[in-house]
């Protein structure tokens, strides 16, 4: 029987999602406390791969169980949070079709990263602070050079497996927003001291979200012009894009299944 689990984690408590020898990561841990609880090694397969640090909302994964379980998927989700660790919710699990796979079915994949301009002790943890200004208007202009079907190579980690580096890229933007708690509690927000980078593809490789960010960073700092982001693409390796940053602020925030999805 095939159940669908939805879940959020924080990155932080973590090495990545992939289960690894000698290292805690959410897999392994998802694998544990099933295999506990149903009295059989269970395996989890997830939407896809995120790294150390990398946090996840709504994340999907699924897995396999005995035919004959003792308890009903609400009282299956209840006990799994009541044995993992508190960086880790499962907000829902279910049965589904047997047919139904969290990451070859999933039509897209979506990214945020985080950053902010000012100090702030409760955004420190989740987004990353930049100590110079930049221009979002450059950003967003090679951001849209981005879209479509292109070989991301030089946006992806050396020595990464994947059988190809063409990906299609279908939303790629910066936005400026306000944190609850600067609504909530008034704290003092100007426009633009807050901004999110929102990607929507139908598959990345690994590294790619973060090098890319790095590389729009440097567009934005004025250092590149927004056109040299269509000409790494082209011509670049990872050795000429920008650098990689920090995974604490980026966010797996969600997989579409369309149809396939039940």
């Amino acid at each position: 029987m095939r159940h669908k689990i939805r879940l959020s984690y924080d990155g932080s408590a973590f090495c990545g999602w992939q289960i690894q020898n000698n290292a805690v990561t959410v897999q392994g841990s998802l694998e544990s406390a099933l295999t506990t609880l149903l009295g059989q090694p269970i395996s989890v397969t997830g939407a896809g791969r995120t790294d150390t640090d990398v946090n996840a909302i709504n994340y999907i994964a699924h897995f396999d169980s005995p035919d004959k379980v003792s308890m009903n998927a609400e009282q299956l989700c209840y006990k799994l949070n009541a044995i993992l660790p508190h960086t880790i919710a499962v907000h829902e699990v279910s049965i589904c079709e047997d047919e139904f796979h969290a990451r070859f079915d999933a039509r897209s994949r979506e990214y945020c990263y985080f950053i902010h301009f000012k100090k702030d002790p409760f955004c420190e943890k989740f987004s990353y602070r930049m100590r110079y200004p930049l221009d979002i208007k450059a950003m967003n202009e090679a951001a849209g050079l981005l879209l479509g079907e292109h070989d991301f190579s030089c946006f992806e980690k050396v020595g990464g497996n994947n059988t190809t580096s063409i990906c299609t890229i279908t939303e790629a933007g910066w936005s400026t927003y306000t944190p609850d708690h600067c609504k909530m509690m008034g704290a003092d927000c100007n426009e633009g001291d807050y901004i999110v980078f929102r990607i929507k593809a139908n598959r990345f490789l690994r590294n790619m979200v973060r090098a890319i960010v790095g590389s729009l960073i440097e567009v934005g700092r004025g250092k590149r012009s927004p056109s040299w982001i269509s000409d790494l693409i082209a011509n670049g390796n990872r050795s000429d894009a920008g650098t990689s940053v920090p995974g604490k602020a980026l966010f797996f925030c969600g997989a579409s299944y369309g149809e396939v999805e039940k």
